[in-house]
């Protein structure tokens, strides 16, 4: 337990800043560089950190399969769902202006949750790459 002790508790110092960066990165996309497939991706390899330190296993009871499925197909789900509403409050699909009471708001509204949806799908994506390549594959067990 004592091996790269040093490392993990740097880690855990580290780790919840770069998921706060992510947020940020996140929520600032409307404004300026970044977005949904950028935060994706620092929330992630925050997340791979974690399991290259403290253990794949490990990392596989803080993120089971189900929560890491279940956030692909929700993110994905976001994203079109989002372009249907369009389509129901009769606009074309993915015309966000018509999702609220003026096009500006309604333009704000349809961006925030298309890149709300490209962060889950790229964050559990690229988790599951990781897991591939780390031979914990999403769909099976815990060891």
């Amino acid at each position: 337990m004592n091996r790269f002790a040093i490392l993990r508790v740097v880690a855990k110092l580290l780790i919840p800043a770069i998921m706060l960066f992510a947020l940020y990165v996140q929520f600032h996309g409307d404004f300026g560089p970044g977005g949904g497939f950028q935060a994706g991706v620092i929330f992630a390899s925050a997340f791979i950190l974690y399991a290259l330190l403290f253990g794949v296993v490990t990392a596989r009871k803080v993120a089971p399969p189900r929560l890491i499925n279940t956030t692909l197909a929700l993110g994905v789900l976001v994203y079109a769902g989002t372009g249907f509403a369009a389509l129901l409050r009769g606009g074309q699909y993915l015309d966000y202006s018509v999702l609220a009471h003026d096009a500006v708001h309604g333009q704000h509204l349809g961006i925030s949750l298309i890149e709300f949806g490209v962060f889950m799908t790229v964050s559990s994506a690229m988790i599951t790459i990781f897991f591939v390549f780390a031979g914990q594959d999403v769909d099976e067990g815990q060891d």
